[in-house]
């Protein structure tokens, strides 16, 4: 997470009754997640907060952390990576984590082992499964979730010198109570007119090893596309390549670029980066 994810939000004015869930201070993103939207909040709030009654629906959740900052009373979250969807279906049971967690290369390593035969065990959606993802997101390098084309995941140890755990996160109940997650492609969910849709998949760089499935330019082209096709307010965030910022210029979206701040990515680089932020219906 970057230094830009950590500035604090503007007071907003409190939600309308039933638009909103109250936002206890306990429970903020739970996990490290590279690309994170945090900051963008300020630009997404405005944009939201017409639309605040209607059901926020995001086809790449990835961290949550535009869904815990917005509080929608409802919300739609799907990604295509199962163990993260089965992270977040833990929270709303109240997760309680028990086994050691440090900042220990030999113990990483040998968790790492651990949750990748559960995996293989096909017992990836168990409570120690879920506590395992936290653990290896927390302790991992530079916050990624990389698995390979045969869905281990490889992520190295981390360079942190201290770590904060979290064992008990019986706060996010009432929070996610009302929040369904789903796991599949973006173009298999079923959205309505009364939604608001949010995506920001993965970017258009090398670096797409997100799980065991590459998001390739065809996929950028198709997710597009589909967002186009779709009468709901709409906006999409993603790196302002030239073919990007073409591609949904043709599809009729509105765009404005923004300097990201420094964020993470597989070599650690933190150079600094221009985004796009596209919309329609809106």
């Amino acid at each position: 997470m970057s230094a830009g994810d950590l500035q604090p939000l503007k007071p907003r004015r409190p939600p309308r009754p039933g638009s909103s869930v109250p936002p206890p201070a306990d429970a903020p993103p739970p996990l490290k997640w590279a690309g994170g939207k945090r900051w963008l909040i300020p630009e997404l709030t405005k944009l939201w907060e017409p639309y605040s009654r209607h059901r926020l629906v995001e086809p790449f959740c990835g961290g949550l952390g535009v869904a815990l900052s917005l509080r929608p009373e409802r919300l739609l979250a799907n990604d295509i990576n199962p163990h993260l969807i089965h992270f977040y279906r833990s929270l709303q049971k109240g997760l309680k984590i028990s086994f050691a967690m440090e900042n220990d290369a030999e113990l990483f390593y040998r968790h790492r082992d651990r949750f990748n035969a559960l995996i293989a065990q096909g017992k990836s959606d168990s409570g120690e499964a879920a506590g395992l993802f936290y653990y290896l997101n927390r302790t991992g390098y530079n916050g990624l979730c990389r698995f390979n084309s045969k869905g281990v995941f490889n992520v190295p140890f981390g360079q942190y010198k201290t770590i904060n755990y979290q064992r008990d996160f019986s706060a996010y109940k009432a929070v996610l109570k009302h929040w369904e997650f789903t796991c599949g492609q973006f173009d298999s969910m079923e959205i309505n007119g009364q939604d608001f849709v949010y995506a920001d998949p993965p970017y258009d760089v090398p670096f797409t090893s997100y799980s065991s499935k590459m998001f390739l330019w065809e996929d950028q082209v198709r997710l597009a596309e589909w967002l186009a096709r779709l009468t709901c307010p709409v906006a999409a965030s993603n790196q302002a390549t030239e073919r990007i910022i073409l591609l949904y210029r043709k599809l009729g979206f509105h765009i404005r670029t923004l300097q990201a701040p420094r964020r993470i990515n597989s070599t650690g680089d933190r150079t600094p980066a221009r985004e796009i932020l596209a919309v329609r219906n809106l």
